[in-house]
């Protein structure tokens, strides 16, 4: 898959983890073992609405019945993990409670503006788990998550770094018949506490003191490893397409470390980076004739022209305008391997 999430794993995102493993093994213990227990999890809109049944609210947004929608939940929540990252756990979880409630909130809006306008009755259940929230989370996905072409098909039609979390949150949106009510009221939950509409995020948050409490009792138990290598990307079929694969590989690798490397030493002595130590890339090394490597080497290349769309880019993703200019240096203009470096570190 492609992916715009940074570094492979959990690193760094224990809530996320927590939220993968958690609800999953509820859903496949409902599904396999505990059947009769289900009916403690359907989320029955009319049982709330009528008999003040609150306990069905909760339960019955928490864990999935069908299989199927806990498989595209996980595999959306784990893409999604890069916000934990960049926020923080306490401010992604206030963004995930605030948009469960404001979605419960829209959910009987919705049955109610459906049923009023069109005058048809929606059916009682509606699909259970933790799904508007992580509808919710399309809204910052697509507002600060640049997007990057992989690859061109059928002339206009471009796959992008975000096409199949698409297609992966498509998939879940057609899952069930009445999924697309709880999808809109995650998606407008998502817009509301991402504008800050009548100041939700300071009302619905999560308290200092239970962020505190909570990290303290289960981040030793969700926490992992920082990765210590990536995993190997597909390789193509032919000899050729490999070799090159393999190349722009270590080109990444050799950028992200000459670009640690330089900042580390700039933090530690201070001052402006020295942009014309950092080695040319291998593709360049690559076609450059022996003869031709020794003069070329000693002459002092200029300094690389930055795109200010693309510092402006990522410095709406909230990266201060130095480090921008420097992993856009460090990377040669490309805005993919600048945001997975800062947002691994």
């Amino acid at each position: 898959m492609f992916t715009s999430t940074g570094s492979s794993g959990l690193y760094k995102a224990p809530l996320s983890k927590s939220l993968l493993l958690v609800p999953s093994a509820l859903s496949l213990l409902l599904t396999l073992l505990l059947p009769h227990c289900q009916k403690f999890f359907v989320y029955d809109l009319h049982a709330v609405k009528n008999d003040f049944q609150i306990w069905r609210l909760v339960c019955g947004r928490v864990v999935c019945l069908d299989l199927k929608d806990t498989f595209c939940s996980s595999l959306l929540i784990y893409n999604f993990r890069m916000f934990e990252r960049r926020y923080g756990s306490r401010k992604f979880a206030s963004f995930l409670l605030g948009s469960w409630v404001l979605s419960a909130l829209f959910d009987l809006i919705l049955v109610e503006a459906v049923q009023y306008s069109f005058g048809i009755a929606v059916a009682s259940n509606l699909p259970s788990g933790f799904l508007a929230p992580v509808f919710a989370l399309f809204v910052p996905f697509y507002c600060s998550i640049p997007r990057v072409q992989v690859a061109q098909i059928l002339g206009p039609l471009s796959i992008t770094n975000k096409t199949l979390i698409y297609i992966l949150g498509l998939q879940l949106f057609t899952s069930g018949s009445y999924i697309w009510i709880v999808a809109i009221s995650g998606l407008i939950s998502g817009m509301c506490y991402d504008r800050k509409v009548f100041q939700v995020h300071q009302v619905l948050r999560v308290p200092g003191q239970m962020a505190q409490f909570f990290s303290w009792a289960l981040e030793p138990v969700f926490s992992s490893s920082e990765p210590t290598s990536e995993a190997r990307v597909g390789m193509g079929a032919t000899v050729d397409i490999q070799r090159q694969q393999r190349t722009e590989q270590l080109d990444r690798q050799l950028m992200l470390s000459q670009f640690a490397q330089v900042r580390l030493q700039r933090q530690q002595q201070g001052g402006m980076i020295n942009w014309n130590r950092l080695f040319p890339p291998l593709r360049q090394r690559r076609n450059i004739n022996y003869q031709d490597g020794a003069r070329s080497e000693e002459r002092a290349s200029p300094p690389l022209d930055v795109s200010e769309e693309q510092v402006a880019r990522l410095m709406e993703m909230g990266f201060s305008r130095v480090d921008a200019l420097e992993a856009l240096r460090a990377s040669n203009n490309d805005l993919n391997v600048a945001t997975n470096f800062l947002l691994q570190h």
